[in-house]
C-alpha cells in the first residue's frame, strides 16, 4: 500500500502523531562531545604533562606537537561552536515543526469533527427525504382513490340527470294531460245539466288526474333535492382534490429542497476531504525533512 493511499480520509480512529526516536550515540560522538566541553587550559596542561613524561623526546618536537595539538583543539572548538549553532538552528526548526504538527493535529481533529457533523446532517436529510417520498406516495395513492370515487360519482350524476330528464318529461306530459283534462272539464261542465252521470264520471277522472299530478310533482321535488345534494357532494370532492393537490405540490417542493441540501453537504464533505489530504501531505513532507536533519546530526 502506497503512502498516498494511506492518506485518504477514512472512518478509522484518529492517529496520534509522534516524533521518531533519536538514534543511540556512538563512542566517537561521546568522545567528541567530551573533547569539546573540555577547557583549553585543561587540555594544554594535559599535553604538558605528556611532554614532561616523554623525557627522551626533544623540546622542539614537544613544542611542535603541543602546537599541533592546540591547533587541532582550536579547530575542534570552532567545529563544536559551528555544530552548536547548527544544533540551535535545528532545535528551533524542530520546535517550529512540532508547533506546526500540533496545529495540524488540531486542524485535523476539527476537520474530522466537522465531517462527523456533516455526516449526521446528511443522515438527517436523507431521513427527511425518505419521509417526504413516502408522504408523496401516500398522497398519490389518495389522489387515485379520490379520482376513482369522482369517476363513480360522475357516472351516478349522469344516471341521475337521465332520470331527472325522464321525470321532467313525465311532468310535462302530466301538465299536457292536465290541460287536456281541464278543457274536457269545461266541456263536461257545459254538459252537466244534460247528464249528471257523465259529470260524476268526469269529476272522478279529474280527481284521479289531480292525484297523479301531485305524485308527479312530489317525485319531481324529490329528484330536485337529490340533484342539489349531489351538487353539494361534487363541490366538496372538488375542494378535497384541490387540498390534496396543494399538499402534493408542497411535498414535491420539500423533496427538491432536500435534494439540493444533500448535494451541498456532499460538496462540503469532498472539500473537507481534499483539505485533509493536502494537510497530511504537508505533514509528510515536514516529517521527511526532520528525519533527514536528525540523520545528518547523528551521522556527524
Amino acid at each position: 500500500m502506497s503512502w498516498t493511499s494511506t492518506l485518504r480520509p477514512s472512518r478509522t480512529p484518529r492517529r496520534n502523531w509522534s516524533w521518531p526516536r533519536r538514534k543511540p550515540q556512538t563512542y566517537d560522538s561521546v568522545c567528541l562531545r567530551a573533547a569539546i566541553r573540555t577547557p583549553k587550559h585543561t587540555r594544554s596542561h594535559r599535553y604538558s604533562q605528556e611532554a614532561n613524561m616523554s623525557g627522551g623526546t626533544s623540546l622542539e618536537a614537544v613544542k611542535k606537537k603541543i602546537k599541533t595539538l592546540q591547533e587541532h583543539a582550536d579547530a575542534a572548538d570552532d567545529r563544536a561552536s559551528d555544530l552548536q549553532r547548527e544544533l540551535s538552528v535545528e532545535r528551533r526548526a524542530r520546535e517550529s515543526a512540532e508547533s506546526d504538527v500540533a496545529s495540524l493535529n488540531r486542524r485535523i481533529q476539527l476537520v474530522e469533527e466537522e465531517l462527523d457533523r456533516a455526516q449526521e446532517r446528511l443522515a438527517t436529510a436523507l431521513t427527511k427525504l425518505e419521509e417526504a417520498e413516502k408522504a408523496a406516495d401516500e398522497s398519490e395513492r389518495g389522489m387515485k382513490v379520490i379520482e376513482n370515487r369522482a369517476m363513480k360519482d360522475e357516472e351516478k350524476m349522469e344516471l341521475q340527470e337521465i332520470q331527472l330528464k325522464e321525470a321532467k318529461h313525465i311532468a310535462e306530459e302530466a301538465d299536457r294531460k292536465y290541460e287536456e283534462v281541464a278543457r274536457k272539464l269545461v266541456i263536461i261542465e257545459s254538459d252537466l245539466e244534460r247528464t249528471e252521470e257523465r259529470a260524476e264520471m268526469s269529476e272522478g277522472k279529474c280527481s284521479e288526474l289531480e292525484e297523479e299530478l301531485k305524485t308527479v310533482t312530489n317525485n319531481l321535488k324529490s329528484l330536485e333535492a337529490q340533484a342539489e345534494k349531489y351538487s353539494q357532494k361534487e363541490d366538496k370532492y372538488e375542494e378535497e382534490i384541490k387540498v390534496l393537490t396543494d399538499k402534493l405540490k408542497e411535498a414535491e417542493t420539500r423533496a427538491e429542497f432536500a435534494e439540493r441540501s444533500v448535494a451541498k453537504l456532499e460538496k462540503t464533505i469532498d472539500d473537507l476531504e481534499d483539505e485533509l489530504y493536502a494537510q497530511k501531505l504537508k505533514y509528510k513532507a515536514i516529517s521527511e525533512e526532520l528525519d533527514h536533519a536528525l540523520n545528518d546530526m547523528t551521522s556527524m
